[in-house]
C-alpha cells in the first residue's frame, strides 16, 4: 500500500520502490511485445505498430477497450511511449473514458519473450517515470534483455488522466506551513483540519468527476486491459510496495490470467488503515533505532551528530524535533523547517540504507540550524523541485487511500493513538495528522480482506525483515492468504528487495520471471 504523510487519519508512509535509494539524486543535486511486431509497421515520426490485442473471453460491451492496437513513438533514449483508453468506471463503461499513458524499453536482446509490466507503488507513482529514470536502478539486466520493460501512469496519476487538487503555492502550504498554536491544541488542529477540509475541495472541483473511480479495484481492470491490448495471453508483472497490493488484486479478479508475478515489499490487504499506521510506525521507529546504532558507532557515511548509545542518540533526537516544533527553522526560500517536515525528511532516508549519509547530514544541519539538507529530503518525497511539484503523487497518493480504505470506527482510532505512543515514542508525536478523507466527497468503496487467488499460477511474494515501510510480516501474511503464494525472505534492511545487495534474492526473482523457475518456498537470502 504505501503510506506516510497527511492522508488517512494516520500519517500513511508512501509505498514505493526503493530503487537505488537518493544517492544519485542527491548526488547531482549536490556536486509481450515480441519479436511478432512487424517492422513494416512503422509509420511517420518512428511510430510503430503493437502486436493485435488478446480477445479471448471479452464482453461485448468491452470490445472497443480491449480491440486497441497500439502506436508506440520514440519519446526519448530507447524508449517508446503510447497511449490507450480505458473506461472511466468498469462497471458502466459506457459513462465515459480515460488515457492511461504507457512507456516501453524494447528487449535489450532484440528478442522479447513478452512483456513485463511493473509498478512502483505509491499508490500515485508514477510507473512511466519509473521507467524513464529508474530502469537502470531497479530492473536486472537479465530482465532487460528477455521482456519488453513496461511502465504507466495508472488512472488518477501524471500523465494518464489525472487527479487534480493545489497549485504549487497552495501545496507548499498544505505541507510545509506550520499551525498556530501549540501542537495538540485547539487551535493547532481546528487550523489542520481546515487544510485538510480545503484539499479534499479542491480536489473535488479540478478532478472533473475522477475521484469517485480512482481506486485499486478500478485500476486491476485496467492492468488486464493493458495485458490484451499488448498481445498477452497472461500477466507477467513485478510489483512494489503498494504495486503488490494492485497485483495482488489482479490476481484475485483474473486468476486464469495470471502469468509470472513477483510482490515486492508486500502489503497484506486484510490489515485496516490503523493497523496499517501502528505497523509503519513502529517499523520507521525500530528503522531509525538500526540507523541510529549504526550513526553512532560510525557507520553512516557521515560524521555522527549525536555520542553515547543508540538510546542515548534517540532521546537527543526527540529533543531536536521538540526544538524545531518550538521554534522552527528559517530556509533561504521563506519555509520554516518544523518538526513535521523534518519527520517526513527522517522517513525519506529510511527507505533505504544508502540514504543513511543524508540522514546523518540532515541532522547534523538542523542542530546547527541549517535546514537544507532536511528541506531536499523532505521535497524528494513529496516530489518538490525548485518550487514546483514534478507530479501528482500527493493528489493521488490521497484519492487511493480515500477510496480503498474503509473508515475505522473511533475506538479504533483511540486504540491506534495508545499503542503509537507506547510502541514508536520517538515517531509518535509527529504521526497523526488531519485527514482529507473525512471530507472526501465520495464514501471508500474499498474493502479489507484476505487475497487467496485461487487457481493463479505461483505467485512469489518478497519480503525484508528490517523494512519499515511494508513490514515483513505483511510479506508473510499475503504470501500465506495467496493459494499459490510463495515466500521469498531478504534479511537486511530497507524498503523492497530485488536488485538491492542480494545476489540470492536477484537471482531467485529473475529465474521465477524469466525462466519460470519457482525457488523453495521460505527461501531466505541475505
Amino acid at each position: 500500500m504505501t503510506i506516510a504523510r497527511h492522508p488517512l487519519r494516520r500519517r500513511f508512509g508512501r509505498l514505493t520502490a526503493a530503487v537505488a535509494g537518493l544517492s544519485a539524486a542527491a548526488l547531482a543535486l549536490s556536486g509481450c511485445l515480441t519479436a511478432q511486431i512487424p517492422v513494416e509497421g512503422e509509420g511517420q515520426s518512428g511510430t510503430v505498430l503493437g502486436a493485435e490485442p488478446v480477445l479471448d473471453g471479452v464482453p461485448d460491451e468491452l470490445l472497443p477497450f480491449y480491440d486497441q492496437q497500439l502506436e508506440w513513438t520514440p519519446c526519448g533514449g530507447d524508449f517508446q511511449c503510447s497511449t490507450v483508453t480505458a473506461p472511466l468506471d468498469w462497471e458502466h463503461p459506457e459513462a465515459g473514458e480515460i488515457e492511461l499513458a504507457v512507456i516501453r524499453q524494447t528487449a535489450l536482446s532484440g528478442r522479447a519473450q513478452g512483456s513485463l509490466l511493473t509498478n512502483p507503488g505509491g499508490p500515485g507513482g508514477s510507473g512511466v517515470s519509473f521507467i524513464r529514470e529508474n530502469i537502470a536502478w531497479s530492473i536486472g539486466d537479465a530482465l532487460q534483455e528477455s521482456y519488453d520493460v513496461i511502465g504507466w501512469d495508472p488512472r488518477g496519476v501524471g500523465a494518464s488522466t489525472a487527479v487534480r487538487c493545489f497549485d504549487a503555492d497552495e501545496m507548499d502550504a498544505y505541507l510545509y506551513d506550520i499551525p498556530q498554536g501549540e501542537r495538540g491544541s485547539a487551535e493547532w488542529e481546528a487550523e489542520l483540519e481546515e487544510r485538510a477540509e480545503a484539499f479534499a475541495n479542491a480536489c473535488a472541483e479540478n478532478s472533473d468527476g475522477l475521484l469517485e473511480f480512482i481506486t485499486t479495484e478500478q485500476s486491476s481492470r485496467d492492468l488486464d486491459l493493458l495485458r490484451a491490448v499488448l498481445g498477452e495471453t497472461e500477466l507477467d508483472y513485478l510489483g512494489f510496495s503498494y504495486g503488490t497490493f494492485l497485483g495482488a488484486t489482479y490476481a484475485e479478479n483474473f486468476p486464469d490470467r495470471v502469468g509470472r508475478l513477483v510482490l515486492d515489499g508486500a502489503i497484506d490487504p486484510s490489515t485496516s488503515g490503523e493497523e496499517v499506521g501502528v505497523t509503519q510506525a513502529v517499523g520507521f521507529e525500530n528503522a531509525l533505532r538500526t540507523y541510529m546504532e549504526a550513526c553512532v558507532a560510525g557507520d553512516t557515511g557521515a560524521a555522527c551528530p549525536f555520542a553515547g548509545s543508540a538510546e542515548d542518540a534517540m532521546n537527543d533526537l526527540s529533543a531536536l524535533l521538540a526544538s524545531v516544533d518550538a521554534r522552527p527553522l528559517p530556509y533561504d526560500d521563506g519555509r520554516e523547517l518544523g518538526a513535521d517536515a523534518l519527520m517526513t525528511a527522517i522517513i525519506t532516508a529510511l527507505y533505504n540504507e544508502a540514504n543513511w549519509m543524508y540522514l546523518t547530514e540532515a541532522l547534523a544541519g538542523a542542530l546547527e540550524g541549517d535546514p537544507s539538507t532536511a528541506f531536499f529530503l523532505a521535497d524528494f518525497y513529496n516530489g518538490r523541485e525548485n518550487g514546483e511539484y514534478q507530479d501528482n503523487s500527493t493528489e493521488a497518493f490521497n484519492a487511493y487511500n480515500c477510496m480503498d480504505y474503509p473508515e475505522d470506527p473511533e475506538e479504533a482510532v483511540e486504540e491506534t493513538e495508545r499503542r503509537i505512543a507506547e510502541e514508536a515514542p520517538t515517531i509518535a508525536p509527529y504521526w497523526s495528522g488531519a485527514s482529507a478523507c473525512e471530507y472526501w466527497p465520495y464514501p471508500p468503496t474499498g474493502e479489507r480482506g484476505e487475497i487467496s487467488a485461487s487457481g493463479a499460477a505461483p505467485i512469489l511474494v518478497v519480503g525484508t525483515t528490517g523494512d519499515p515501510a511494508t513490514p515483513y510480516a505483511w510479506a508473510e501474511a499475503l504470501a500465506a492468504q495467496l493459494e499459490s503464494g510463495v515466500l521469498l525472505t531478504y534479511e537486511g534492511e530497507g524498503h523492497t528487495a530485488y536488485n538491492g545487495a542480494s545476489d540470492c534474492i536477484n537471482d531467485a526473482v529473475e529465474a521465477f520471471l524469466v525462466d519460470g523457475t519457482v525457488p523453495e518456498d521460505g527461501l531466505v537470502c541475505s
